[in-house]
């Protein structure tokens, strides 16, 4: 049988691989999907070959594809991780643009205005650290004191390099994106130097500490990623080749190197809206052990046993990851009044019914539930991950439900929590309290839909919901959950645009630009921060540069209420048009006319030079001129607090954006 490694290197070999790029993440997949194929050593090949690629060649055949430009330095010899990386951010469909640094001159990459970086606006920009950054400066003959005195040098500078990375990411000509650091390895051919078991345990306490504080950093730098290396080497084994290290200054091994491909690819994928919302899970053998149908429930096991202790084992990482925000929901061959009757009842079950936001049980094909699910939920296909023993029924999945990702389980539990954390589908930079909120959130939910089921008509529907919103700017604790609305968003995202945290922190702290957070209620309770209005003043008028709104409140008025209310404001306050823009993204085409329902009129096209990164053919800029504005829907009570709209000056020549892009300089 071919493998998907293989049909790469035909693809290759015939001039193809450009050309037919969308087949490159399923055949890539097929390296991973079955746990008995040797992906850690095919995944790099994979990726060595995918490394030559054409980029704009691939670009040519496919516009949509999206490219992670991704800044390369550190302290040793870094090239080596471009082709773990190319492959990594393959395998979900995004393009490598690597920018390789000079060795050993992380800071003057990041930092000089004469620095490879400047100006590049890289996605990540990737220091790689290593033993050799703190030990470099360290004299000869040294003791634990002088270690001690580099390492503190050493994390000043990594501080300082935060900080000068965050002013710059607000410029326009910064590195942009988000700056990711490492902890640093000790090696036994470091401790073993101090000959004493007393100056050994004393390194290694001030070793540790200093990586303690470099991960302390995140705390205090919303624009920094640090990759902990410890968890990493646990399961590739050695650090570095002595050889190697000797000879080429390569720190570390091609397989920690691939690991730690695989988690800045993760990051990658977070930051671009790609996180995954719900986990679906199979039940016999997947969520415990043993046939439901046959054995019945005193034949199924998940503690007692060997084997149940590790089903029990899974089970507890599941319930871990639905803590955090990740929806959970079941798809399995059973009856369901059985399935209920355990999840409710047997002494096993970790996960209980309400651990649960939908629970499909019935014989119909795996492909059609796991849509029902999406559906049931009001989120995309491409939102759900699948955990599944059964090659069968993964296989049917990937052929009917190709945007629904799939972790591949066996008969082997005791590897279920390894391998459905592999991919870290529900990575996320920061965690907010919605995030915990939101299985609550969704059970509620299906009272809203069972209302919206005894509704006479969706008018009807909407006046007994009660919707209220709260229009505002954001308090100081809703920033994480604002950018990563903003990461997250697709359908409601008028422009693709996506911002991190200090972006937005930055914004707000401007008295120039617009930041609104709008925030929900209904009969059912509290929906939280659910959207989002980006803009900013100009002699012109009120700049509409993007609007944000969660899927789960989509259709219930909030979007048009906001922006009727910001244009009565705008009326209010003298200014002549509000503009907006719309750029056109793979996900965002039902929003096309938004803009125009509500009294915007199409003033210009925008060239397709200027779009962003989801761009995906040319916008266009709209106006409308205040003279009628569209009322606030009246099943809609809104409270909107929007005073920098009277703050500044309409008069005021400066445009904010000028020299940008139009949104404030972010094209991400």
């Amino acid at each position: 049988m071919t493998t998907g490694l293989e049909r790469l290197r035909e693809l290759k070999a015939l001039g193809r691989l450009e050309a037919e790029y969308d087949r490159v993440a399923p055949l890539l997949a097929e390296l991973t999907d079955d746990p008995g194929t040797s992906a850690a050593a095919d995944l790099p090949r994979a990726g060595r070959l995918l490394a030559g690629l054409d980029r704009a060649a691939v670009l040519a055949a496919h516009p949509g594809t999206p490219v992670v430009t991704v800044a390369v330095t550190g302290q040793s010899t870094v090239a080596q991780l471009v082709d773990p990386l190319t492959a990594e951010l393959a395998r979900h469909g995004l393009l490598l643009h690597p920018v390789l640094g000079d060795h050993g001159a992380y800071l003057h990459d990041l930092t000089s205005e004469q620095g490879l970086f400047h100006g590049l606006g890289a996605d990540l920009s990737l220091c790689l650290l290593d033993a050799e950054t703190v030990f470099s400066e360290v004299p000869l003959p040294w003791d634990v004191a002088a270690l001690s005195r580099a390492a503190d040098d050493v994390l000043e500078r990594l501080t300082g390099l935060a900080a000068e990375h965050a002013r710059l990411a607000g410029t326009a000509d910064g590195t942009g994106g988000t700056l990711v650091l490492n902890t640093l390895p000790l090696l036994r051919r470091h401790t073993h130097q101090l000959v004493d078991h007393r100056s050994r345990a004393q390194l290694g306490s001030v070793w540790r500490e200093f990586n303690a504080a470099l991960l302390r950093l995140t705390e205090r730098f919303p624009g920094l990623a640090v990759i902990d290396l410890d968890p990493l080497i646990a399961e590739t084994g050695p650090v570095s080749d002595p050889r190697l290290a000797g000879y080429a200054k390569a720190q570390y091994t091609a397989p920690l190197l691939a690991a730690y491909a695989r988690e800045a690819a993760h990051l990658a994928r977070s930051l671009r809206g790609m996180t995954k919302k719900c986990l679906v899970l199979d039940l016999d053998d997947t969520l415990w052990d043993g046939i439901l149908g046959d054995a019945g429930a005193d034949g199924i096991a998940a503690a007692g046993t060997l084997r149940g202790e590790a089903f029990g084992a899974f089970q507890r990482t599941v319930k871990q990851l639905g803590s955090q925000g990740v929806l959970l929901a079941v798809s399995s061959k059973n009856d369901a009044e059985p399935v209920l009757a355990v999840l409710r009842d047997h002494p096993d079950m970790v996960l209980r019914e309400t651990d649960f936001v939908q629970v499909n049980a019935n014989w119909r094909p795996k492909d059609g539930n796991v849509a029902d699910i999406a559906d049931r939920l009001g989120i995309g296909l491409d939102s759900l991950v699948l955990a599944d023993d059964s090659p069968a029924e993964r296989a049917q999945v990937r052929h009917g439900a190709p945007q629904v990702s799939v972790v591949p389980l066996d008969d082997e539990p005791a590897l279920h929590v390894t391998r459905l954390l592999a991919d870290g589908w529900f990575d996320t930079p920061r965690l907010t309290d919605e995030d915990r909120a939101r299985t609550g959130q969704y059970r509620v939910e299906r009272e809203r839909r069972e209302l919206r089921e005894g509704s006479g008509s969706h008018a009807e529907f909407l006046r007994e919901l009660k919707v209220g919103v709260e229009l505002s700017a954001p308090l100081g604790h809703e920033f994480a959950r604002l950018a990563q609305l903003t990461q997250r968003t697709n359908q409601f995202n008028l422009t693709g645009l996506r911002l991190a945290q200090a972006d937005l922190e930055a914004r707000a702290a401007d008295p120039r630009q617009l930041v609104l957070a709008a925030r929900a209620t209904d009969r059912f309770g509290d929906n939280g921060l659910v959207g989002a209005v980006l803009g900013h003043r100009a002699a012109d008028g009120l700049h509409l540069d993007n609007i944000w709104l969660s899927c789960r409140v989509l259709a219930r008025g909030i979007e048009q209420g906001c922006v009727a209310v910001l244009l009565e404001r705008a009326r209010e306050a003298g200014l002549a048009a509000v503009h907006a823009r719309y750029r056109p993204t793979a996900k965002n085409h039902r929003v096309r006319d938004f803009y125009p329902s509500l009294g915007f009129e199409e003033v210009s096209e925008e060239v397709e030079e200027e779009l962003g990164e989801d761009g995906n053919g040319a916008g266009v800029l709209l106006r409308h001129d205040l003279r009628t504005v569209p009322p606030v829907p009246e099943h809609l009570t809104i409270d909107a607090r929007i005073e920098r709209l009277d703050e500044h000056d309409p008069n005021d020549e400066h445009d904010p954006n000028d020299g940008h892009d139009g949104l404030g300089g972010d094209r991400r």
